[in-house]
């Protein structure tokens, strides 16, 4: 009985919902604490673009990543989400002017090593009911052939996500480029082979939130803090 009793948390260990040892970061332009929390732009242009980096420190114990699946939540600080930021969808005011990929910023790590394939796999928007806020959600892959466990003590590379500025200005434009906007990379799950058990990574490791044009609230996103009621409403059931 004791035997299959540690068994029984061995196994539990490894399938845990939440990696507490672990952590995720949001940054733009590099990894971490190398990049920057906040992008201002003038809106007065439409070439150029902004880059956001995604990255994580493994929980120790992965075996063969296969995977990772992210989530990211925006807020505007507007009471809907600006035409700006309306993306994928058909309709959307810029429609293509999101882009996500496994390559384009060094970290310590790049599990992917150019062999990932995948993308967005929704945008979400309205949110939860929240007419200001859009739900974005990413997978990347790999052959099985090719899962390979992760160390524990490194910051690897997860994506990047791109904003054009296209149709900024000017004839077709889309408006609410300069209002504020909270970003925050709410999970990544690293997915490994049936019966191994996955590790949803949830706690910053530095800072898993930037924001656009300021979109701060007492030195951070408020979307970023579960437990504080913002002036931009109740961020609680950012975290459902």
């Amino acid at each position: 009985m004791k035997k299959a009793l540690l068994l029984c948390g061995a196994l539990l260990a490894v399938s845990a919902s939440i990696a507490s040892a672990a952590g995720i970061n949001l940054s733009y332009t590099q990894c971490g604490a190398l990049g920057l929390a906040n992008k201002t732009f003038a809106c007065t242009a439409n070439t150029g673009s902004d880059v956001m980096v995604a990255s994580y420190v493994a929980p120790a114990g992965t075996q063969g990543i296969t995977g990772m699946e992210a989530v990211i939540d925006l807020q505007s600080a507007a009471a809907t989400l600006p035409a700006w930021w309306q993306f994928k969808n058909a309709g959307a005011c810029r429609q293509t002017a999101l882009a996500v990929a496994p390559n384009g910023a060094t970290c310590d790590g790049d599990y992917w090593a150019g062999q990932a394939s995948g993308g967005v796999t929704a945008y979400i928007t309205p949110y939860a009911t929240a007419a200001n806020r859009a739900r974005l959600l990413i997978i990347y892959a790999v052959p099985s052939t090719l899962a390979a466990p992760v160390d524990a003590d490194v910051e690897y590379f997860a994506f990047t996500a791109t904003v054009s500025h296209v149709k900024t200005v000017g004839t077709g434009s889309c408006a609410g480029c300069s209002d504020p906007v909270c970003i925050v990379l709410n999970e990544i799950k690293l997915t490994q082979g049936v019966g191994i058990g996955d590790f949803r990574i949830q706690n910053p490791a530095d800072r898993n939130y930037v924001s656009w044009q300021g979109g701060v609230v007492a030195g951070g996103c408020p979307a970023a803090t579960p437990t504080r009621n913002a002036t931009w409403g109740s961020v609680k059931s950012l975290y459902r």
